[in-house]
């Protein structure tokens, strides 16, 4: 919309990884440094690492522009693939793939073998560069660590590039990737730009989109875009894209601090409003907000609603303490073959509870025969439940203090695993006999919870309609079990993830909990080799992605199985 009003000849701030703009820091430099080292004397292995948005996709397509026509390429920029396709994929970048006589791993392998051998006789050169490396298998990655044994007694015959996220330098520091990670002879972190680069890179990209220095930013504009972006390419580029945006609508070749600011508003959203309310619309607006919160934490279950809570919200014959959200409700999710998380974070603070009505709960049922009609809860009886045990439990630990927040974990396991939750849950069931039309979908049916309180090897002590205890054996959790458990788990609203090389508190919490479930590990407080070890293995044992990072999923995980 801009381009031509400013004279430029093309968007000087597009996303797009166009090499012509690479404009090369320090770090920038380095990094090209390194990878043309790392091919030009047949490292084999080279790794580039660097946050979202750094530069490392411009980085690499620059890269392959300075390479000569005696240097093969081969080109992968989608990393979910299987190891079969990463061969024919290898195969058809490199020209060979219609002399492939089949279509097994040796046929791609041998064809590949040949290639480069020819080419290497001829003084050529071959690179394999893959992006998004973080999202490789290890299946994938077992495989493009065979392929660098393709080589003769003095020299690699392919040069292996690696791009991916920050995160990936931890990945190949898994045990299972030691092979791989032993054998990378070149690697980079690529950090964001430094304060004194901001400038010269917005500089470099108008010059480059055709601007003949008639655009000019201020210094307060471009402390400005420091300050938001911290030096990373990708936001700085939203931000001046926006804030050339805004100049062209106001007529004005000087961007201003204020017109970068009002441009980073502009991309955050930040629409702050506060208007003046009489007590009654507060009062009015707090009941509403817990109305909304309770049904985003229904809608985003797909769960029933709360239809007698929200009714009791709305008349006003229920009160409870407004709890705040800070974050938006986010989804996360892992799919194996044999097992999927899914969390769904935000559900508010634990400081205080939502009170969902729920009968108090009595002493265990002295009842000689178990009613088992009355231990099947409908959505609302056994999410309000569920919220209501952590609830009395929360009073009585440090959990319920200030700074945690509340997520409904959901987890799928099978029978013989219940005994590994130490904490309250529910299970969906499968009761064959409450539905006798087995041709109807299970996806139609009104799911039904078993609300366990406590669980052992016996059994189980699980809450019924009535908010009263009943024992339940061993036989009738297998027979009922449905593998969807979920529970509450509290969280820190401003959580991070755990990595190694992380030391303090937090990481001396973690240690005790592996300790305490089996998995030793000495409580140092610093988040080392033998930490990350035990963090694989407990992933690995219960169907998480193994890559040692104790994200939301693995310390929802832990929090239940620990005491």
């Amino acid at each position: 919309m801009y381009t031509s009003y400013f004279g430029f000849k093309e968007n000087p701030f597009s996303l797009t990884p166009d090499p012509s703009y690479l404009y090369l820091s320090r770090n920038h430099k380095e990094a090209f440094d390194n990878l043309v080292y790392g091919i030009n004397e047949r490292k084999g292995f080279i790794v580039i690492t660097g946050g979202i948005g750094t530069g490392k996709t411009t980085l690499c397509r620059a890269l392959l522009g300075t390479l000569d026509s005696s240097t093969k390429t081969a080109l992968i920029f989608n990393a979910y693939i299987s190891d079969m396709e990463l061969l024919k994929i290898i195969n058809e970048e490199f020209g060979i793939s219609a002399g492939i006589p089949g279509n097994s791993k040796k046929d791609y392998v041998d064809s590949l073998n040949r290639f480069l051998l020819e080419n290497f006789s001829r003084g050529g050169n071959a690179v394999l560069l893959i992006d998004e490396a973080q999202n490789l298998s290890h299946n994938v990655l077992e495989q493009i660590r065979m392929l660098s044994n393709l080589e003769t007694e003095k020299e690699k015959l392919v040069q292996i590039v690696l791009v991916g996220q920050s995160e990936f330098r931890d990945y190949l520091t898994s045990p299972s990737l030691r092979q791989l990670d032993e054998r990378i002879a070149v690697r980079y972190d690529l950090k964001p730009l430094d304060k004194t680069d901001i400038r010269g890179y917005v500089e470099h990209r108008l010059v480059v989109g055709g601007g003949k220095g008639n655009v000019r930013f201020t210094k307060g504009a471009i402390e400005a875009i420091y300050t938001y972006s911290q030096g990373n390419p990708r936001r700085i580029n939203v931000v001046c894209d926006r804030a050339l945006l805004i100049a062209y609508s106001k007529d004005e070749f000087t961007i201003s601090k204020g017109t970068v600011q009002k441009a980073i508003k502009d991309i955050r959203g930040d629409l702050k409003y506060q208007p003046i309310l009489s007590r009654r619309v507060r009062k009015s607006s707090a009941r509403l907000s817990i109305l909304l919160l309770l049904l985003m934490i229904v809608a985003g279950f797909g769960l029933w609603n709360f239809e007698k809570d929200i009714s009791a919200f709305i008349s006003g014959e229920a009160t409870v303490t407004p709890i705040t959200l800070d974050s938006p409700v986010s989804v996360q999710r892992t799919i194996r073959p044999d097992r999927l998380q899914v969390e769904k974070q935000g559900v508010g603070s634990s400081e205080q509870l939502p009170e969902v009505p729920l009968p108090e709960v009595s002493s265990a049922s002295t009842e000689p025969e178990i009613q088992e009609a009355s231990l099947f809860l409908d959505e609302q009886a056994s999410l309000g439940g569920l919220f209501r045990l952590f609830n009395e439990k929360a009073h009585r630990n440090s959990h319920a203090a200030n700074g945690f927040h509340l997520g409904l974990y959901l987890f799928y396991a099978d029978p013989e695993q219940y005994i590994i939750f130490k904490k309250p849950f529910r299970v969906r069931l499968v009761d064959p006999d409450h539905h006798p039309d087995h041709s109807q979908s299970a996806a139609l049916l009104p799911p039904r919870y078993l609300l366990i309180h406590e669980a052992s090897a016996e059994g189980a002590i699980a809450i019924d309609t009535e908010g009263k205890e009943q024992v339940i054996t061993r036989d009738f959790i297998m027979t009922h079990w449905g593998q969807e458990v979920s529970w509450v788990c509290p969280y820190a609203n401003k959580g991070v993830n755990l990595v190694k090389g992380m030391r303090g508190p937090v990481i001396t919490k973690l240690q005790e909990t592996l300790d305490e479930i089996g998995y030793r590990v000495p409580s140092t407080g610093l988040y080392g080799k033998s930490t990350f070890y035990q963090v694989m293995r407990f992933q690995s044992d219960f169907g998480l992605f193994a890559d040692g990072i104790v994200g939301a999923r693995t310390k929802g995980l832990l929090y239940q199985m620990s005491e």
